[in-house]
């Protein structure tokens, strides 16, 4: 499968800029792979689906205000720093990416927030753009962390062309986050609402949840035509026997296991029985999922309407059939559903 085959002309205004008013009002695309039958619901509608002992499986990570702007001691040019993951708490190591990236160097020290809140050293350059900070704060480990979060910024794509506003630290989170540690928001959660989560309790429905802190390398650009030679980044994955049990006695009694979000599949692909069943796992994940591919566990999908050329498309495309979903993506177009994080949502039966 080559790259080029998942390029498009999406119309730069089907990009969500701001999220629909009502979390489950949202338009959904059903797509039933069996029928070719496809359907223009409202993202609650959902609800009519699923049926009792159903079981969704969610992305419960929580996003940390990741993006700050500091600046360069002496200069005073502007830094803007990306907090990837906290590498060591007591000596407050972080990784980082820095733009522009030229103008940092190991030993520069960067300053942030009114009256220098907080500074932070550079100590080493791991990529071009990826860099570790050591930041100088003398409190406890969640002062720190306290002091940092109230400086960053809600990490909304830079697809989103817009500034941050209030609502993007509720919106772009999703209701049951829980666990510290994505810069990218599992989209495909962002639809469900207390009220939708309830009905689909009430009508006998369960919630396995998995812990995957979403990273950057969801949108690093793929730069080789031939998919087999793309590396993804390594992301966090915590899958508990609690949620293995609840998805594993739905496979075994043949109900229907809906994962929602890429990030889900790549999690649950990554820890499959030789049987296909799920398993309890704590580590990480660099799996990277492309058509054609043979689906272990999940037989239904949650995803948003995904830009081209990026991998959450090319995991879409092996899930539903390429041929498919490039055609669904194309009514998508002219049905003007909106796309990205913020954007509409499919349901892939």
């Amino acid at each position: 499968m080559k790259l080029s085959k998942f390029k498009f002309n999406l119309p730069p205004e089907l990009i969500a800029l701001h999220p629909a008013e009502n979390r489950d009002e949202s338009r959904l695309l059903v797509v039933n792979r069996k029928t070719g039958k496809l359907e223009h619901k409202v993202f609650k509608d959902v609800l009519g689906y699923f049926n009792d002992k159903d079981v969704f499986i969610l992305n419960d990570t929580q996003v940390f205000p990741a993006r700050l702007y500091g600046d360069k001691e002496k200069t005073k040019a502007k830094i803007e720093v990306f907090l990837l993951r906290e590498l060591n708490e007591d000596l407050r190591l972080w990784d980082v990416l820095v733009d522009p990236a030229r103008k940092i160097r190991i030993g520069n020290k960067l300053y942030f927030g009114e009256g220098d809140a907080m500074v932070a050293e550079v100590i080493d350059n791991t990529t071009s753009r990826g860099r570790t900070l050591r930041f100088l704060y003398d409190g406890t480990h969640n002062e720190f962390k306290k002091t940092l979060f109230a400086l960053g910024e809600t990490p909304i794509p830079k697809y989103i062309d817009r500034q941050v506003v209030p609502e993007d630290a509720d919106r772009y989170q999703t209701i049951f986050a829980k666990h510290e540690g994505a810069v990218i928001a599992p989209a495909a959660g962002l639809h469900f609402s207390r009220e939708l989560m309830k009905r689909l309790e009430i009508k006998g429905c369960e919630f396995a949840f998995v812990t995957v802190h979403v990273g950057l390398g969801n949108f690093r650009e793929i730069d080789v035509e031939d998919l087999t030679k793309h590396k993804m980044d390594s992301e966090q994955v915590i899958i508990d026997e609690k949620a293995s049990n609840i998805v594993n006695k739905a496979k075994t009694a043949n109900r229907q296991v809906c994962a929602v979000g890429t990030s889900v599949v790549r999690a649950i692909e990554s820890n499959v029985t030789t049987q296909g069943f799920l398993k309890a796992y704590d580590g990480w994940t660099n799996k990277f999922i492309f058509p054609p591919y043979d689906f272990s566990v999940a037989t239904s999908m949650i995803t948003n309407f995904h830009l081209p050329l990026s991998t959450m498309l090319m995991l879409t495309a092996a899930f539903g059939d390429f041929d498919t979903i490039m055609e669904v993506y194309n009514l998508a177009i002219k049905e003007k559903y909106r796309f990205g994080a913020y954007g509409d949502a499919m349901l892939i039966l």
